[in-house]
């Protein structure tokens, strides 16, 4: 009988758990449970979700990792215990403190030397340093310093263990050297004015950290996206889009990318590779904003934007509703422009799955500009990739066949796959087929993107 591997997705609206045949893939059993909203939240709670979600499936398991949300800041003090609710990477009350680091650093270009990528208010050392400059006695508490993933895998070890992570997730805090391969304990003393313990690292990424009290290994677990990566298979030059709340582009590369304009963020991945990545705040929101402007269900927002034609008739949409990452453009709104009498309900559908995919373009063009590398394989996943709408137009914008990814919880199916690497001990990840995958190809609207990027040109500096 093969043996059985659980893949735990502890992300921002709940914890998913998935029990996988570790040598076909096959997913045999999958569970979940919610997790509070807000971008504050008290940890514990999701050690309550993840007894709830996994523990039922624990005992069936030779082994398990843990995927999770990147760049929260969990506080511990000497004891152990939280020191105060874990700061969520949507937080972005950090947004002066990660401009200060940056300048302590010594600029733009030093930050990305020293640590990847750009420090922006995601990552977990700006929020170390807000700790210090708004709450001096949750600074002094504290005596270790943990991300998400971390907190909920030392949750599932066996008592005593010591905290472990990943070098993907790690890569996102702020305070670890891409170059080095290693932790920069002085950037966690100058972000919160005392060291702090780190969690250990692994010395291959196929390294069992630790046990669970029933004996399972425990793999060192990931970031979301690096688990996303690895669920998909991806394989160097390939692109994974996900449209969720936000939309982010994830290449796999063996090169160490820099990118001093804070466009594309330098993150490793969870096999020794890189995973240079593009970040939008809209993705499937805006297709939310759409549809509820126009009073219709998701079906027929699809079918509104299809019944238009390439372009929607003039009208073009910049969707920065709630500010936007890539471009940074925090303070600014969105831009609908280019109607007349004659545009119709059609129009507008169509102008909002354009602008939506426009913004992923860009981010698409931006991991190719900044590696060098051609996308080999664009693969579309997430809720909003659902949309009959998204999967129509997506190769026309993009320029390229598209790979469409079944539904499926890929942060806990790479974190399965992690596991099933641990336990075998190999030289690379297990090979799991993803059945159900199709590839679209359609005529290249180039003039759509032409649009989009001189309307983007001219409403720079508006926000």
């Amino acid at each position: 009988m093969a043996p059985l591997v659980l893949g735990i997705d502890s992300s921002t609206q709940s914890t998913k758990a998935l029990l996988v045949d570790a040598e076909s893939g096959e997913v045999l059993e999958e569970r979940r449970a919610t997790h509070p909203d807000g971008t504050e939240v008290d940890p514990r709670t999701w050690l309550d979700a993840v007894d709830e979600a996994a523990g039922p499936l624990l005992e069936r398991a030779d082994a398990l990792a843990v995927g999770g949300q990147q760049h929260g800041m969990v506080l511990l003090d000497a004891e152990g215990e939280v020191v105060r609710d874990a700061l969520l990477w949507n937080d972005t009350r950090s947004a002066p403190q990660a401009q200060t680091l940056i300048e302590e650093m010594g600029g733009a270009q030093a930050s990305v030397e020293e640590i990847g990528s750009l420090m922006v208010a995601s990552f977990t050392a700006s929020k170390l340093r807000w700790v210090r400059d708004t709450e001096p006695g949750s600074a002094e508490r504290a005596a270790r310093v943990m991300l998400p993933h971390d907190y909920v895998s030392l949750h599932l070890a066996e008592p005593g263990t010591a905290a472990f992570t990943d070098r993907g997730d790690a890569s996102g805090t702020g305070y670890y050297s891409t170059r080095e391969e290693a932790w920069k304990p002085e950037l966690v003393e100058a972000a919160i004015g005392r060291g702090l313990e780190l969690p250990r690292l692994p010395e291959s990424p196929n390294e069992v950290m630790a046990r669970t009290a029933g004996g399972a290994a425990i793999a060192a677990g990931t970031g979301d996206n690096m688990g996303a990566a690895l669920g998909l298979s991806l394989g160097p030059g390939d692109v994974s889009v996900s449209i969720g709340t936000s939309g982010v582009c994830a290449m796999v590369s063996g090169t160490r990318p820099g990118d001093a304009t804070g466009t594309v963020t330098g993150f490793a991945d969870a096999t020794g590779r890189f995973l240079p990545m593009t970040t939008t705040l809209n993705a499937s929101r805006i297709l939310e904003a759409g549809r509820a402007l126009l009073g219709v269900d998701h079906e027929e927002m699809a079918e509104l934007a299809l019944a238009s034609e390439p372009g929607a008739r003039g009208v073009t949409l910049l969707p920065y509703f709630d500010g936007e990452r890539t471009p940074n453009r925090p303070d600014a709104r969105a831009t609908l422009t280019g109607m007349s009498t004659s545009t119709t309900r059609e129009d507008v559908a169509r102008a909002y799955v354009e602008g939506l995919l426009c913004s992923l373009a860009d981010g698409i063009a931006a991991l190719e500009e900044r590696t060098g590398t051609a996308p080999r394989r664009i693969t579309l996943i997430g809720g909003g990739a659902r949309s009959r709408a998204v999967q129509e137009l997506a190769p026309a914008i993009f320029g390229r066949e598209v790979t469409i990814a079944p539904d499926g919880e890929y942060v806990a199916l790479g974190a399965a796959r992690q596991a099933a690497w641990a336990l075998a001990g190999t030289d690379e990840p297990p090979t799991w087929e993803l059945s159900g995958s199709r590839v679209v190809s359609a005529e290249a609207t180039p003039q759509v993107l032409e649009a989009y990027r001189e309307l983007k040109g001219r409403t720079e500096g508006w926000g």
